[in-house]
């Protein structure tokens, strides 16, 4: 593939790419991602593979210098986190036309690389091209049928069955199950772990399978009572009595696997929150056509690096999340474009270096939204989104400190203390976020790149 010019005539060098991994601890992802990147359609001598290893103690580093493959390793020394990360990767960009980033816990197929530059190559104003991203594995879909019954005073929830984990041919995969829909999210004080959740009466979750229908699935349920469960998947039913002791369940798997998207591209929506498009759906094509994003995902993405130099890298103060919903904007507002490549396609392993809902993912992701969302919005946005923040914090804390008093049952006040830090965090960022703020005054108009006429 050749970058062509607005005419349509080939340029006569091909594009010289920069893909950067940043690995802290991924272990043998970390070398799937890098071994996806070495085998993609795309000169060698066009490819500069750059690990950045964030003081892992997996050897991941040590072993990558070890092989044969093209792979430049920068230890950082102490973890940078993502976007630290990946500006030691990118280094001076002196030659580089495009910066490519993946996730250690994605692969990319072969042709990935060529279908995001074509896209750059058609629109000089594209800052970022990204990639439908699908899940690693196929998954299987199970519903779960379950009479329900109140909890208790204080809380008004109608609770079906409580899903804490799943196995599959004995291997715990409940990091990786999928809650797509009539759930009530996370229990972070059940003792049955953080990933826990209370159906209603009718549920829909998925669990990978690799493709293997036959495999043996297990789910570990309680109840507040003993009551009779089906769970359905595909042709298969299972009848399961369940009681308050939480107890694996051997179900039957029917189902076809399906394809399930996690990303392709990012609509960041008015109180800040980043929204992944087509998060949790089937796969049947309806992204399947390029469209433009307001942002765009740091798992998998091809930059221009032209964009870089004008606009700035990442804010390495953010750490973790958003920061690249936050140069996103960035470019934005000095005139670049984002758009999505259907056809180019990663693999993701979801939370496989970060779990989603831990006490850390929960910090960053809550504290970096209201830091970004401070820096681009208008203040009456910033004002109702803490406003808000706090008036969920309050619910929380009545539902886990308050309800569970007034039923004699020690209270949890784990999930109203991670948000109040959060809160805090963002408070101590205020006076850069601030200084941030002044300094990018009114959208850029200047220097805005231009697109191919007609």
């Amino acid at each position: 593939m050749r970058e062509r010019s607005c005419q349509g005539d080939p340029v006569s060098d091909q594009p010289y790419v920069r893909a950067v991994v940043v690995n802290h601890n991924g272990g043998g992802a970390t070398m799937r991602a890098l071994e996806s990147l070495r085998a993609l359609d795309w000169p060698a001598e066009a490819l500069d593979v750059v690990l950045v290893d964030n003081a892992s103690t997996d050897g991941v580093a040590s072993a990558v210098r070890g092989t044969t493959g093209n792979v430049r390793v920068l230890e950082a020394g102490t973890n940078l986190g993502f976007g630290g990360g990946c500006n030691l990767g990118m280094g001076d960009l002196a030659g580089v036309d495009f910066v490519a980033l993946l996730n250690p816990d994605a692969v990319v197929e072969p042709d990935w690389l060529w279908r995001l530059a074509a896209a750059h190559a058609a629109d000089p104003a594209l800052a970022a091209a990204c990639p439908k991203i699908l899940f690693d594995v196929p998954f299987v879909e199970i519903e779960i049928k379950s009479p329900t019954s109140r909890f208790g005073r204080g809380d008004r929830r109608q609770l079906g069955v409580l899903m804490s984990g799943a196995r599959m041919a004995g291997e715990n995969v409940s990091r990786r199950l999928q809650f797509v829909r009539g759930f009530w999210g996370p229990e972070p004080c059940s003792r049955q772990g953080a990933a826990s959740q209370w159906s209603k009466d009718s549920a829909l979750i998925r669990v990978p399978t690799g493709g293997h229908r036959s495999a043996a699935c297990e789910l570990l349920l309680s109840a507040p009572a003993s009551r009779t469960v089906q769970v359905l998947a595909g042709d298969d039913r299972s009848v399961l009595q369940v009681g308050p002791q939480p107890r694996w369940h051997a179900v039957g798997l029917g189902g076809t696997p399906v394809e399930v998207i996690n990303s392709v591209g990012i609509s960041v929506l008015e109180d800040g929150y980043a929204a992944d498009r087509g998060w949790l759906e089937q796969d049947q094509g309806q992204w399947d056509e390029p469209r433009p994003v307001e942002a765009w995902s740091g798992a998998s993405v091809l930059l221009r690096a032209e964009h870089l130099r004008q606009v700035g890298r990442f804010e390495e103060r953010l750490f973790l999340y958003y920061e690249d919903v936050d140069l996103s904007l960035r470019a934005a507002r000095a005139g670049w474009r984002h758009v999505t490549v259907p056809q180019a396609v990663a693999r993701h392993v979801h939370s496989a270096t970060v779990v989603a809902g831990s006490p850390l993912h929960q910090h960053f992701s809550e504290r970096n939204r209201l830091i970004v969302l401070a820096t681009h919005a208008p203040s009456r946005s910033v004002m109702a989104a803490v406003v808000r923040f706090l008036l969920v914090t309050a619910s929380y804390g009545r539902r886990d400190l308050l309800a569970p008093l007034r039923r004699g049952v020690r209270p949890c006040g784990r999930v109203a203390r991670l948000r109040l830090g959060a809160l805090a965090g963002f408070v101590r960022a205020l006076p850069w976020t601030i200084m941030r703020r002044r300094r990018q005054g009114t959208p850029a108009s200047a220097g805005r790149p231009e697109g191919c006429a007609g």
